[in-house]
């Protein structure tokens, strides 16, 4: 099914519903087009330009290939530095601008890791074309963010055109916010999740005994708890592995220096027992150059610490924890402009933000944001505690992503109970989950959804601990999401995975930002461990059928209890989250096609309602539509519930089940949970 249009889809009830009156030739055309059109993985609109005589704005033919043995060469000349400059200064200007491309349409990125750590990579070109025997030749990145160098290197070394770059994070251009092998030409690994990149090079530098493996690192990585893990194993086995770190002193949150004093990258590297070597970059290519070879010539692992500003040299963003995201057009057009680079300028400003064309969504109302909700929510709820009493009851902590959870709004209003930590999902969630082992306390914690699956332990045993725990997993799903892959938030129900006499785990992923905040006022004082799930993109509210919201004024939130959204007597869509309003558009055109489908909310995922339960089940059709992973979702487990309970009817699910197509709004139409293909998949079980 997935694999079909939606015209094959629909052609079979084409006669059937025009006989009735009830769907017009012209009204499918116009639905399938845009659905098409949405859904198609056409090339990138780059190969287009190309065909048109687009080349890209920046010349990189310029790029020097050089060749330099750091066993043999003690030290760098004039006319090497000369052209290491030129190439850094090259590359530094095409990152800085096809990453601006991607602020410029609206895709994001980030632009920052990758400009800084420009002069490392090109000695490490360099190094791999002068003795490509002694080195593992290819630049490991443990911050995939950082992408912007994977692609601009495997333009430099011939395996995809420059064109291709300025499409940088859009959907379908094979250009992800983080490097997914098979997905991109010239791609040697996949990387995105932080701490995960140094184990896996310990494992490749054991399965390449006598040479050196590079890893460029970062502060932000280093404050994982697997690269503590990596660093002891590397020192153990004397690996051959140099591990480059950006010590930019940013993350997302702002700089650690200030919010998580006596965090020390070459402190902590040496005290796993590597040795370390600390440099800055931007003063001296010959003392980078320097460090480097040491590093090369050192048996074992070691550390080479680059100490330097996030995006050194550009005007309004070095130094500034900005810097970690795409540099806006607006910020990059004033450099590119000093260095001449008149044609990208020309391209930056012509610029447009990226929609879905599809719409309006029937069914639904104006948009919130469910995650600023959830933040604001949860602020409020601390703020009706007694100011005396609150720093003892309650403790909020993060890892570095406040800002985008929209708990930063807790640190604002109540400092006093707030924890601003590192890039530390397991130690923090943790962290939480003791202060609130005590009975009347309550710990408090929020990340990506996607960095739930590295929690699964300490979930279990904050269970075991009987922890009152209120978790906010933002960037659940995979919509709006150009990270892509390695960042979907879909395997949301591993937290559910206590035993049936366990202490009560309780998840939840609210419909729109109404739902959410009626949510969050009902569960924040209970106890036990509860989870808050909320998309990255806003969402409409859902209306009733007079047109109000549903979850407007006189709405409670009852943990447990399914939303009957719309009656239907020819069976039932259950879903939830951002699936929810594409699924009301659905059943709403479906309905004025007469066929009459109802919709089921379960915002509360793993506790069965019977009355729901016997209401769906009765039916002649039930199909679960859900932005969590086919595999372990809500339908992998739905379709059992309805058949201990003795019902049969005709049953099929929807959910994410194959990696991202990058983009934003492009994910739902790779996935085949927006409207036209619900709508097809339900006349498909008729």
């Amino acid at each position: 099914f997935f694999s079909c249009s939606p015209r094959e889809n629909l052609k079979y009830y084409r006669q059937y519903l025009v006989s009735r009156n009830i769907y017009s030739y012209k009204q499918e055309a116009n639905m399938v087009k845009d659905a098409e059109k949405n859904r198609s993985e056409v090339a990138p609109p780059s190969a287009k330009r190309t065909k048109e005589g687009f080349k890209f704005p920046i010349d990189l033919t310029a790029y020097k290939k050089l060749s330099i043995n750091p066993f043999d060469v003690s030290e760098l000349s004039a006319d090497q530095i000369s052209d290491l400059q030129h190439n850094i200064d090259l590359c530094r200007d095409a990152i800085l601008f096809f990453t601006a491309c991607g602020s410029g349409t609206g895709y994001g990125g980030h632009t920052g890791g990758a400009f800084d750590t420009v002069p490392e990579v090109m000695l490490m070109d360099a190094f791999f074309n002068a003795c490509p025997e002694k080195f593992v030749p290819t630049f490991f990145d443990e911050a995939g963010h950082r992408v912007a160098t994977q692609y601009l290197m495997s333009v430099l070394h011939g395996h995809m055109e420059a064109e291709r770059l300025v499409d940088y994070r859009r959907g379908h251009s094979h250009l992800p916010g983080h490097p997914e092998l098979g997905m991109t030409p010239g791609i040697k690994f996949s990387s995105g999740r932080l701490g995960h990149m140094w184990p896996a090079v310990n494992g490749v530098a054991v399965g390449n005994p006598g040479r050196v493996v590079f890893c460029l690192g970062s502060d932000g990585s280093q404050m994982e708890g697997n690269d503590a893990e990596a660093a002891r194993l590397a020192v153990s086995e004397k690996l051959n592995v140099k591990i480059l770190v950006d010590d930019n002193d940013v993350t997302i949150t702002g700089h650690p220096s200030q919010y998580f004093t006596g965090y020390s990258v070459e402190q902590t590297l040496q005290g796993h027992g590597l040795e370390t070597v600390v440099v800055d970059p931007e003063a001296s290519i010959q003392a980078l150059y320097a460090a480097l070879r040491k590093a090369i010539l050192t048996d074992g692992p070691v550390g080479v610490i680059n100490k330097r500003k996030m995006c050194p040299g550009l005007p309004g963003v070095e130094g500034d924890a900005h810097g970690h995201d795409a540099v806006a057009p607006a910020k990059a057009i004033p450099y590119l402009e000093a260095r001449g680079h008149t044609a990208a300028v020309e391209y930056l400003k012509g610029l447009t933000k990226s929609t879905d064309s599809y719409g309006p969504y029937k069914g639904c109302g104006k948009v919130g944001s469910n995650r600023q909700t959830a933040g604001a929510t949860i602020t409020e709820c601390i703020g009706a505690i007694p100011a005396a009493e609150r720093k003892a009851k309650v403790m909020v902590i993060d890892s570095d992503l406040g800002g985008s959870t929209a708990m930063t709004k807790v640190q604002d209003a109540y400092p006093e109970v707030y924890i601003q930590s590192g890039i530390m999902e397991r130690g923090n969630l943790s962290a939480a989950a003791g202060f609130g082992m005590e009975e009347g306390k309550q710990g408090i914690t929020s990340t990506f959804a996607a960095f739930l699956e590295m929690c699964i332990s300490e979930i279990t045993m904050a269970r075991l601990n009987k922890s009152n725990l209120l978790c906010h997993f933002s960037h659940s799903g995979c919509d709006d999401m150009a990270d892509n892959t390695c960042h979907f938030g879909i395997n949301n129900m591993f937290a559910d995975n206590g035993l049936d006499d366990g202490y009560e785990t309780m998840l939840y992923f609210p419909g729109d930002y109404l739902q959410v905040a009626a949510c969050t006022r009902a569960i924040f004082p209970m106890p036990g461990l509860r989870f808050l799930f909320t998309i990255r993109s806003k969402t409409p509210e859902i209306l009733k059928e007079d047109g109000t919201p549903l979850y407007g004024d006189g709405y409670k939130f009852v943990p447990g209890k399914d939303d009957v959204v719309r009656h239907g007597k020819a069976g039932y869509i259950v879903a939830f989250g951002d699936a929810l309003y594409r699924c009301l558009d659905a059943v709403e055109r479906l309905k004025e096609q007469g066929i009459d489908i109802g919709l089921i909310n379960k915002c509360t995922l793993n506790v069965v309602d019977e009355e729901a339960m016997t209401l769906i089940g009765t039916s002649p059709l039930v199909l679960v539509v859900e932005p969590l992973n086919r595999r372990t979702g809500l339908g992998s487990r739905f379709g059992t519930w309805l058949l201990e309970r003795g019902f049969s009817p005709k049953y099929q699910h929807i959910g994410i089940h194959k990696e991202g197509s990058g983009g934003l709004w492009e994910h739902a139409y790779h996935q085949g949970y927006d409207p036209v293909s619900v709508m097809a998949k339900v006349k498909s079980m008729m």
